[in-house]
């Protein structure tokens, strides 16, 4: 990674963890993609290593971000997707060209070509929001629960009941204001 852009937040769904290359939308926004090759740090780590990334295609994936965004946060919250997210979505995923292959643990995994381009990789995000969308993945689509983020994230967990997208950040946040809470009420009822 690359010193002076804050840390990525990776999970285990590339559509949901490509959302929160922009977290913290309801409070302070962190941009984790604001400029082209953070783009590429980013696919690289996500297994759609490019070569480069112009500020158009930049654009076209913040476009990509923001539309699956618009569209899991319908879906989570049982609503009619956006249209224009939806067309966004579905250009983003004719436009490319990648390939699905199986690995030895019997994992699907993409592979982009050596001419591959942001594009492609692009048509592999969109196509994985589509799946998860469209509800074809076991898991459900869920918003964190905290004011500040509300990000869209996909919960796989045993009983569904997840509360955040990830508990190292938005959950333990959570929990340390609510035990600061209970300490300043603790403190003031001990006052005479």
């Amino acid at each position: 990674m690359r010193a002076g852009f804050p840390d990525f937040r990776l999970g285990n769904v590339l559509a949901t963890s490509f959302t929160g290359t922009l977290s913290e939308r309801h409070g302070n926004a962190v941009e984790r993609i604001p400029v082209p090759h953070r783009l590429v740090d980013w696919l690289t780590v996500n297994g759609l290593a490019v070569d480069s990334c112009t500020p158009a295609q930049l654009d076209l994936a913040r476009e990509l971000r923001e539309s699956i965004h618009a569209a899991a946060t319908a879906a989570a919250l049982q609503a009619t997707l956006p249209v224009p997210a939806v067309q966004v979505i579905n250009d983003r995923s004719t436009q490319g060209r990648a390939a699905a292959i199986l690995t030895p643990e019997g994992k699907r995994q993409w592979r982009l070509s050596s001419a591959s381009c942001v594009e492609d990789a692009l048509s592999v995000i969109a196509a994985d929001a589509i799946s998860i969308i469209a509800g074809e993945r076991d898991g459900r689509l869920a918003l964190c629960a905290s004011p500040t983020c509300q990000a869209a994230f996909f919960d796989t967990s045993q009983s569904r009941t997840r509360k955040w997208c990830d508990m190292n950040t938005c959950g333990n946040r959570q929990k340390k204001a609510r035990f600061n809470a209970n300490q300043r009420a603790t403190l003031r009822s001990a006052k005479p």
